[in-house]
């Protein structure tokens, strides 16, 4: 399999390989790498461990941001040892970087042993195959995420558990940070099912776009050089740590605060109108 171009390995200071890809000038998972990032990330902040254990049938994960598969494999490395059917959607508008990443798995470490599976889904097939003491489904939808949730079809995805939330910045990528993106995203969750998002960003543009689209909102924790990230979820229970409104009267304050409604990135303070909006939300009541 020839290599994607477009991309190449990094090593990071504390050792570990990445990828960067030289279009958009980013490299992912770029302070303590793609492994650890994903383990404080999402499989400990989002609980998975924990709530697959306590979870009946099948347990749903949405990827967004598929890249390089460094989340996916981590969160299937980490998950393997419980007894739960795993299904796992990835969601990217190009699989180069993941073609980029089987090419150099021997240095990037984390794809050994699901080498069959992300040749799979390169082939445009859904990986079926048994990981540990469970069962897994993983598959890829191709294509521009924003307008595959604003489609009809998106009401037959399956609705999911936990969503691992990993875009280019709002700066860069802006269509994947706006308020209609996460109102579409918080519709097709089940109100039956408790869902979490957890993300890199603590940006209160994001924080309040979370809300407004219908989402409980925390403090995240800590990852590389991020001392704060974001969690978010259908259901208060589970958020640890949520916004108050101490955090509600800094972000009234703060000029980088009304969500984003279409994809062009610009700075601007609450409208008298999405503030109205947060006041009435459940979580500030």
């Amino acid at each position: 399999m020839p290599p994607a171009i477009g991309y190449q390995l990094v090593q990071l200071v504390n050792g570990a390989w990445s990828v960067h890809a030289l279009a958009e000038r980013e490299t992912f998972h770029p302070v303590i790498g793609p492994v650890a990032e994903a383990e404080a990330l999402y499989v400990r902040q989002l609980g998975l461990i924990e709530r697959l254990r306590a979870h009946a049938g099948e347990f749903v994960v949405w990827d967004v941001g598929l890249g390089a598969a460094a989340n996916s494999l981590t969160v299937l490395r980490h998950t393997r040892a419980i007894p739960r059917p795993l299904r796992l959607v990835s969601f990217d508008h190009t699989l180069e970087p993941l073609r980029f990443g089987l090419a150099h798995a021997a240095q990037l470490g984390y794809f050994a042993g699901y080498e069959p599976a992300v040749q799979q889904l390169l082939a445009g097939k859904v990986a079926r195959f048994t990981d540990g003491v469970r069962e897994v489904a993983w598959e890829v939808r191709h294509g521009d995420f924003p307008t595959l949730l604003a489609q009809p079809a998106a009401a037959t995805l399956p609705h999911p558990d936990a969503i691992l939330f990993d875009a280019y910045s709002p700066a860069r990528n802006p269509a994947m940070w706006t308020l209609p993106l996460f109102a579409n995203l918080f519709r097709r969750l089940d109100p039956a099912r408790p869902c979490s998002l957890a993300t890199y960003s603590r940006s209160t543009l994001l924080r309040v776009s979370l809300l407004v689209a219908g989402f409980f909102v925390g403090a995240g924790h800590a990852t590389g050089e991020k001392e704060e990230t974001t969690l978010a979820a259908n259901d208060p229970a589970l958020i640890a740590d949520p916004l108050d409104r101490r955090w509600l009267q800094r972000a009234r304050r703060s000029t980088s605060t009304e969500p984003l409604v279409g994809p062009v990135y610009r700075q601007t303070r609450l409208s008298d109108e999405t503030w109205e909006r947060l006041l009435a939300h459940a979580q500030f009541r």
